[in-house]
Parts: C-alpha cells; structure tokens; sequence
C-alpha cells in the first residue's frame, strides 16, 4: 500500500562517530533497574566523522545545506492533522509480516537524511550503539535490545512501507498542538506551518494539560512513534522504560534541551533518566568501525525471542 504524501523532499546522507567509555556512579528507581549516573563521567568524543562538533547545525558545509533543507521540509508540513493521519495509517499495521531480525536486516537499505553526523547504512548503527551499552551494561539485556531496535522504524522510508518522504521519517522530533519551542532545531521554518495560524496551539500547553504525560501528546510523526506501536501492539516483554527509549528517542527538544517538561508525568520523569543514558550511546557511538555482524548475530536473536514473538505485524 502506498500512501500519499503531496510534498516532496531532497535527497542526502549521514555519518556519526566513535567509541563510548562510562565510568558512572550508580542509582536505583522504581523498576529495580540499576541506572548510572547521567551526570557521571561518560567519555564522549568531540569530533564527528566529518572533523565537526557533534550535532553542530550551523557549520558551512554541503552536508548541513542538506540537512537544512530537510528540516526546513519536515518543519512546514509536520502539522497536527498530518501526525493524527498517520497514527490512524500505521496502527492498522497490515504492511506485512516479519521478524526483528528480518527488519534490521532491511535497513541496509536505509540512510538518513536528516543526521549531520552518520552517512552510514542503518544497521551499523544500531549495532554499534547495542554493543557499546552491551559493554557497559552487561546484565541489561533489555536495553541491548532496545538499541538494537529503536530505529527499525526507518522502514517507513521502503516502498512496502509505504515509501514515505525523508521529512515524514526520522530527524528530531516535536509536539504538535501547542508551541514550538526556539531549541527544536532550524526553528526558523515553521513560521511557514500551517498550525501556526491556530492561536491555541501557539500558547506553552496548548490543547493539553500541565502533567498529562507525554502518552497524551502528539509527538511530529516518524520512525519513533511508529516502532513503538509495532513493538506495543504486537506484544513485546520490553520494560517501559525501553518502550520510552523508541518512542522518543529524537525528542532532543526535551531530552537535550528540556523543553516540554511541563507536559511529562511521574512516570516520564522516571524513564527519561534511561533516555538520557541511552542518547550518549546513540550519538556518539556512531563509527566507521564494523562491527561482525556473525558473530553478535546469535547473541541478540536470543534477546528477540525472549522479548517478542517470532513474527510480527508491520
């Protein structure tokens, strides 16, 4: 099934950079889930593999010009009716039928457009990322799988998905219906979003609640949202806390900046102290390094059968 989105975007790539090292202290909350530090000494690159800074928007470069562009698409059409179409398209969840394994696999097909970091296929990264919290973090096997999985939702991007346009799949994300925050990045462009001209949704809660819990918010469509239905509709063991992990894992307006935390309930508090850990992971564990695809292979179909059925719906 194709579904049509009337505007198009450009065509670009990515590149991330590095090793990661955590030397943390360690604390305990609610879940029995051992939790380092976020403040805790992380050693983290400075240079991407581009020789510039980390998630550095403002560099002149041909790669940024693209990344730009991106954002400028994704932040004009990004409105709070296109997000509640797509829910409504991707729940139904009747693309097709496969296992874990299977998707990643497909994302060697993937590159995103919108990362000023990474212009590597997919499935590097996201075994890059589960085997350096795998290192750090070796009797969490949850959060292995989690960065193993957080990003299979860029399969939104492939024909049998629908083929959406790069701005509709990964880049940051951001709640529709209330204000856009000045540190969601490139913020210039929404000037030109139709929702702008809805005067409840330019105010700080908007049409929501002070404390109603980012559950009730809606959160600009993307691979996020959607692997996280994948993953609850069909069942997953995961704690919530991964579930959260997928679900806004390029919320860096909040995450990054803390914006939005009005919004979050007790229980968001909680899991984005493990949000917070994993983004480390995720930016700066991006390399050109490979990692042996065969030999990490059984380790984690062991975590997908443990904590999902063997085949799902896409």
């Amino acid at each position: 099934m194709t579904v049509s989105i009337e505007q198009p975007v450009t065509d670009s790539q990515v590149v991330e950079n590095k090793n990661v090292q955590c030397n943390t202290d360690e604390l305990v909350f609610d879940g029995g889930f051992v939790v380092p530090n976020p403040s805790g000494g992380f050693d983290a690159p400075e240079i991407n593999a581009f020789g510039n800074t980390f998630r550095d928007y403002d560099v002149e470069s041909l790669r940024n010009k693209q990344v730009e562009e991106f954002y400028k698409m994704n932040h004009i059409h990004q409105t709070y009716e296109f997000v509640k179409k797509m829910r409504e398209e991707y729940k139904k969840l009747d693309k097709l039928e496969m296992s874990i394994w299977e998707c990643c696999e497909l994302l060697n097909e993937v590159v995103d457009d919108s990362d000023p970091d990474l212009d590597e296929p997919q499935i590097e990264h996201l075994l890059q990322t589960a085997e350096a919290i795998r290192k750090d973090y070796p009797n969490e096997d949850w959060l292995h799988l989690t960065a193993l999985i957080h990003d299979l939702g860029k399969v939104l991007l492939l024909p049998r998905f629908g083929e959406l346009p790069q701005w509709a799949v990964v880049g940051d994300t951001h709640p529709l219906g209330c204000a856009f925050d000045e540190s969601i990045v490139h913020h210039k462009y929404f000037k030109e979003n139709p929702d702008v001209n809805n005067p409840v949704y330019q105010t700080k809660n908007g049409i929501y609640e002070e404390g109603c819990g980012l559950d009730n918010v809606m959160i600009s469509w993307g691979h996020d949202d959607y692997m996280y239905l994948v993953a609850k509709e069909n069942g997953t063991t995961l704690p919530q806390a991964g579930l959260f992990i997928i679900r806004y894992h390029s919320f860096y307006p909040l995450h990054r900046s803390g914006a939005y935390k009005h919004l979050m309930n007790e229980e968001d508090v909680e899991n984005l102290k493990w949000l917070q850990i994993f983004n480390k992971y995720d930016l700066y564990s991006k390399s050109k390094v490979r990692v042996d695809v065969e030999k990490v292979k059984p380790y984690y179909l062991s975590l997908i059968e443990k904590y999902f059925p063997e085949k799902l719906r896409w």
